[in-house]
């Protein structure tokens, strides 16, 4: 897969008729009554206001732009030219067949090539694009094409490891299960033994 078969910019999926924070509330009240509930009842009279608030939180990806998280660098390294890694970045992110959450850690290192970047940049970018609608192999090679865009570094390598509620809490039901994707770009993926080295890593951080 190349770089820019996946889009690191910010995803806008609507447009100036974006719905408002009203219609959004009287959409929830709709599913509320459509699962055989009354939305005017005490416990749920807040719901919709409620249920609008979180989704800004879960989706916030959609406003920010990993370019720009990434954009401030640093080229004082003295001559450092090992692997940067970032192991167990907590994430939580929604399937968008079920609108469900997925929930898991990302792995993301990067060889680098005269420039670094913060460490918590790293994270911020895992959050842009897990705060989005997504499939688990979209938002890996995502995360990782925004790295190797940005930083220009020798290689990158993004591994997540992630359990999908669409798959655990309805469907078939199976719990226990978790997905594995990874994305190698550059020397993680011409130099079998940096690749072992990060594997590796992540190995030891699930252990």
């Amino acid at each position: 897969m190349n770089a820019t078969t996946v889009s690191i910019r910010p995803e806008r999926p609507w447009s100036e008729d974006r719905p408002n924070r009203a219609e959004a509330e009287s959409a929830v009240r709709t599913l509320i009554r459509w699962a055989g509930d009354d939305p005017d009842r005490e416990g749920l009279v807040d719901t919709p206001s409620r249920v609008v608030r979180s989704y800004e939180e879960f989706f916030a990806g959609y406003e920010a732009d990993p370019v720009d998280i990434l954009a401030r660098t640093f080229e004082e390294t003295d001559g450092y030219d090992e692997m940067v890694m970032l192991r167990g970045i907590r994430l939580e992110s929604h399937c968008e067949h079920h609108m469900v959450p997925i929930l898991g850690v990302a792995h993301v290192a990067y060889l680098p090539d005269r420039r670094v970047v913060g460490i918590s940049k790293l994270a911020r970018v895992v959050e842009a694009f897990s705060r989005r609608l997504q499939i688990q192999e979209k938002l890996t090679a995502q995360i990782a094409n925004a790295i190797e865009e940005v930083l220009q570094p020798k290689g990158v390598a993004v591994v997540i490891d992630a359990q999908h509620q669409c798959m655990t809490t309805r469907g078939v039901h199976k719990t226990g299960v978790s997905m594995v994707t990874s994305r190698m770009i550059g020397a993680f993926r011409t130099d079998p033994a940096l690749r072992r080295e990060f594997l590796s890593l992540t190995n030891a951080h699930s252990n």
